[in-house]
């Protein structure tokens, strides 16, 4: 056999993978070896003839038909489901009738699967500017938990993950990297068709804010945008996650973005059960936590910074890394957003939605110019096997039979999608941020040359209300930057604020200089003002967003990534923090989160309650010398 003749990988990627590889070399030594001791103990048998017979019994109770005998015999492999779903919300309703399908698949094989468990799904659009999103963070971490439990059973040899939205996926994949001796899949639903255009969406909450048209006119706007069951169709978190599956090598190749009602959706559905199927009943299997590498992990990141994808993932990706023993950090972020070309133009970087995306070449064709560029890793494992380029292919249905063929060389429509060596941009258009107010993201793809650089007066508040009623009365009418404080993870559990996004329009529109500073979170549709988000240290540690006054000028330059709070250093290290306004009110189940708000991490590493104990080596591993010590202070670097 030919050898495989590989493009030579970027030199930035290679010096960030060193770095990374080397950086987690003891934490991801330590999860190899715990997940291999876990492998070894199933290499001869199904995980189930380890249980005594009582409790193998009652695993086999549930079960009927031919599916009892499988779980009875000491051989045939068995199928754990997760899923997602709920008929609330239109990206998990697809689910509903997937376990039936995986389950007939499996008995089809001479396998067994069953349902494992649930996790909780909640929508960020539902509860926008609303208590529920003080727990929407938290809900990652929870769904990790949930998902833990679900399998904590022992019986299971491989595993379908089904999951779509916002913290939904990064916590499934946390929570299956603690049993990453099992092959696993995700698998997803798929977008909505096409409703009403983003652009013209985003314009009618424009004139709301601006109180040009009505509620009628506004929920109409919203209902044809938002209309059927599958994803919401901007290039927001959900669709980053459906991407950066793929591109990682957790879907089979081009699953991400297949209606829900297509027929080809099922067809992948089927393909997913009996390759996870397969994998265990190989001679040679692998689970998640070999797929899930250094170089996966980076080959996510570069994916999602060539396509303007959401800001949450500097945390997700982060926390995710972390599950697999791999330390990944906002620099590896900012040193390959450099270099990495963007190659997409969605909503709210363009106009297209994903279907123009997928349409246009869509996963396929952005792993195939990224890795003819040496801009991703091809020597990684996934699903499909071997090397990253099976992911150049995409899925079709030939006389009703799955089948993947090579994307064509060059884009279906390049107003969306563009090769590596014609880009919209040279880089990656995501920022860190560095200065006296500590240390930030923002995302600037969608932001004009001419508003990359505010330094304006600032106006500071605690909560979306205030920053609303100021808005309303036309106090902020003049150049501006918006200080939004006290919503960290720690504060209230960092909810995002998006009800700030059509005001912040109009003051724009207006001819006003405007940026955003927050410790808290604008996710995927960050757009066309500059913002300052996941500021770190947040307010109620102490950070210095803590000391703006009202009236300070701040300097945000997205250019040279500085974040500057132009007061004397003398008369800032003077002053004393403000004191919290927010606290923790009961309601919408919030006190039953208070633990995690004690518990969770910074922003920068994360913001996970327990994903940072993954980078913990084995004492017993490591010969008892392992550094226990996660916390992390701003140094004199960090605010140069």
């Amino acid at each position: 056999m030919a050898p495989v003749i590989r493009p030579a990988i970027n030199p930035v990627l290679s010096q960030v993978t060193a770095r990374v590889t080397e950086r987690s070399r003891a934490s991801r030594t330590a999860y190899l070896q715990r997940t291999a001791r876990a492998a070894s103990e199933l290499s001869l048998r199904p995980a189930r003839t380890d249980l005594g017979c009582s409790n193998l019994a009652h695993a086999v109770a549930a079960c009927g038909g031919s599916d009892r005998a499988v779980m009875s015999a000491t051989t045939g492999v068995s199928l754990g489901v997760v899923t997602s779903y709920n008929d609330m919300l239109s990206a998990h309703a697809p689910f509903e009738h997937y376990p039936e399908r995986i389950k007939q698949t499996a008995r089809d094989l001479g396998a067994v699967a069953r349902v494992a468990g649930g996790v909780p799904a909640m929508c960020d659009g539902i509860t926008q500017g609303r208590a529920g999103m003080e727990l929407s963070l938290f809900s990652r971490d929870v769904i990790a938990m949930s998902t833990a439990i679900a399998l904590s059973h022992d019986v299971f040899d491989g595993v379908l993950l089904l999951g779509v939205c916002d913290k939904i996926v990064p916590g499934l994949v946390a929570g299956a990297l603690a049993f990453g001796h099992l092959p696993m899949a995700l698998v997803p639903a798929g977008p909505m068709a096409s409703g009403r255009s983003n652009a013209d969406k985003a314009e009618t909450r424009r004139a709301f804010a601006a109180g040009d048209v009505g509620r009628d006119e506004l929920l109409g706007s919203e209902v044809a945008s938002y209309h059927s069951p599958g994803t919401c169709t901007f290039y927001g978190t959900a669709n980053s996650n459906q991407l950066l599956m793929d591109v990682m090598g957790l879907h089979l190749p081009g699953a991400a973005f297949v209606h829900p009602d297509d027929p080809l959706r099922d067809a992948l559905t089927t393909a997913a059960t009996a390759r996870v199927a397969e994998i265990a009943a190989s001679d040679s299997p692998y689970g998640i936590g070999q797929v899930v590498s250094e170089r996966s992990v980076l080959n996510g990141v570069v994916a999602l910074l060539a396509t303007g994808g959401s800001t949450n993932h500097t945390m997700h990706l982060i926390s995710m890394a972390a599950a697999a023993g791999i330390d990944l950090t906002w620099d590896d972020f900012d040193e390959l957003s450099a270099v990495v070309p963007s190659i997409a133009r969605m909503y709210p970087n363009g106009t297209a939605d994903v279907n123009h995306f997928h349409a246009a070449g869509g996963t396929a064709y952005t792993v195939a110019t990224l890795l003819d560029a040496g801009l991703l890793h091809d020597d990684v494992l996934t699903l499909a096997g071997e090397g990253l380029r099976h992911y150049t292919q995409r899925p079709v249905l030939v006389d009703g039979r799955l089948e993947f063929v090579d994307v064509g060389p060059t884009s279906g429509d390049p107003t969306v999608l563009r090769g590596a060596d014609d880009p919209f941009a040279v880089d990656g258009g995501l920022r860190v941020l560095r200065g006296s107010l500590g240390h930030a993201v923002i995302k600037v793809s969608a932001v004009a040359d001419e508003h990359r650089v505010i330094e304006a007066p600032a106006r500071v508040f605690t909560d979306q209300v205030g920053f609303l009623q100021a808005f309303s009365r036309r106090e902020l009418d003049r150049d501006v930057v918006i200080v939004i404080r006290e919503q960290g993870p720690s504060a209230n559990g960092m909810p995002e604020l998006h009800a700030l996004t059509p005001s912040l329009g109009v003051l724009q529109k207006r001819g006003y200089a405007v940026a955003l500073v927050t410790d808290g979170r604008m996710s995927g549709a960050s757009g066309a003002i500059p913002a300052a988000i996941h500021v770190t240290p947040e307010s109620v540690h102490a950070g210095p967003i803590a000391k703006v006054r009202d009236g300070d000028v701040i300097r945000l330059d997205s250019v040279t990534g500085r974040l500057d709070l132009l007061v004397d250093a003398d008369e800032l290290a003077a002053r004393p923090s403000a004191p919290r306004v927010t606290r923790d009110e009961p309601g919408t189940g919030r006190e039953l989160f208070a633990p995690l708000r004690a518990a969770v991490g910074r922003a920068d590493e994360g913001a996970h309650v327990f994903g940072a104990m993954a980078l913990v080596p084995d004492l017993e591993d490591l010969g008892g010398n392992a550094d226990l010590t996660t916390s992390h202070t701003l140094t004199s670097e960090e605010t140069r």
